[in-house]
């Protein structure tokens, strides 16, 4: 009978034991679930690079990890004329926790729909040349690398999810992890409760854009050395 009694104690201690060590050594729980994997959604959408499952509509649920970087693509005024089919050339809101990197000055853009014009068409980090992307001054990659981190997860938004899916295409070709990458689409449609509005009518009446609220990052390509 002590021999038995003796067998439980020892267990219980064994088992206590190993509770604490697992307790002091374990990694520790950041408290985020795992993402799902990028997902081309149907129809139109889909045409574009928007994401299935991760997306305006569901955005606020992904919000604030720390595993992730999250870019808004759009300029503060694009040339383009949005408006034409329902967007707006302004940055006109964004969705809290995102950072503003303008495609434009990044790469030139193609394949725009014909009803809202040209976009800006100045010198840029890289020139798209049928797919294959030119860095145009020797500090294009390190640039890159800096604003849309390898060992990130990384968000891409914009108006109607064009620009974040050039932008996709683009870091994929230069051998970012595609897995990694998710084109959540535009904030154009963006319904959530993280709005930070930019656009508003001031108290004569008139529209004002208050672009001190965006987190902007500055793309000075003066400063750069050119790639002879």
């Amino acid at each position: 009978m002590k021999k038995y009694i003796w067998l439980i104690v020892s267990g219980a201690i064994v088992l206590i034991i190993g509770a604490f060590l697992l307790g002091r050594y374990a990694l520790p729980n950041t408290g985020l679930s795992s993402l799902p994997k990028p997902e081309l959604t149907s129809g139109q959408r889909g045409e574009l690079g928007i994401d299935k499952n991760i997306n305006e509509s569901n955005i606020d649920q992904y919000l604030g990890r720390s595993d992730v970087v999250y870019r808004d693509l759009r300029m503060l005024k694009d040339p383009a004329e949005y408006e034409t089919i329902g967007g707006d050339s302004y940055l006109s809101g964004f969705v809290n926790g995102f950072e503003v990197v303008p495609l434009p000055y990044i790469v030139n853009v193609t394949g725009l729909p014909e009803a809202v014009g040209e976009t800006f068409s100045g010198n840029t980090l890289f020139t798209n040349i049928n797919g294959s992307y030119e860095a145009n001054y020797e500090e294009s990659m390190d640039i890159l690398e800096a604003l849309f981190p390898k060992d990130k997860t990384i968000f891409l938004m914009c108006g109607g999810g064009g620009y974040a899916g050039m932008m996709k295409e683009m870091l994929v070709t230069l051998g970012w992890d595609a897995d990694k990458i998710y084109n959540v689409g535009g904030y154009w449609y963006y319904a959530g409760d993280n709005n930070v509005q930019v656009k508003r009518t001031n108290s004569e009446g008139k529209t004002v854009y208050d672009f001190y609220k965006v987190p902007y990052h500055d793309i000075n390509l003066y400063t750069l050395t050119e790639n002879k």
